[in-house]
């Protein structure tokens, strides 16, 4: 009975992680510019990679597999958040700009704060 409720569990967690994988990956194709698609490929390709990594943590029934699932997962949903925001403001710095339908750029408002005070000093 526990084996029949770890399979369905697994399962499930696979669909799930397979359907917000192909969420980000649909995202990487429709979004029209280079933060949207960032932002697409992070936050689902997170959510998806660490759902299938609970899967296979739940599926292996051994608990140092499953301690190392549960870290993978944690890695994931600590770091690329962290790194796609650094991506984003590389490449906003290089010169990407918001698509044609962005209501405000949050950036362009920091850097000319930041040279009007560099200004008065």
């Amino acid at each position: 009975m526990i084996e029949l409720l770890v399979s369905i569990v697994t399962a499930c967690l696979i669909l799930a992680g397979a359907g917000f994988a192909l969420v980000a990956a649909i995202g990487l194709n429709r979004f029209p510019e280079v933060f949207t698609r960032m932002h697409a490929a992070s936050k689902a390709g997170t959510v998806g990679s660490g759902l299938l990594l609970l899967a296979v943590g739940l599926h292996a029934g051994d608990l140092s597999t499953f301690a190392r699932a549960i870290a993978g997962f944690l890695f994931f949903v600590l770091t690329a958040p962290v790194s796609a925001h650094l991506l984003a403001m590389a490449a906003y710095k290089v010169g990407y700009r918001l698509g044609d339908d962005s209501i405000c750029d949050e950036m362009k408002r920091y850097k000319s704060g930041i040279q009007s005070s560099l200004r008065q000093k």
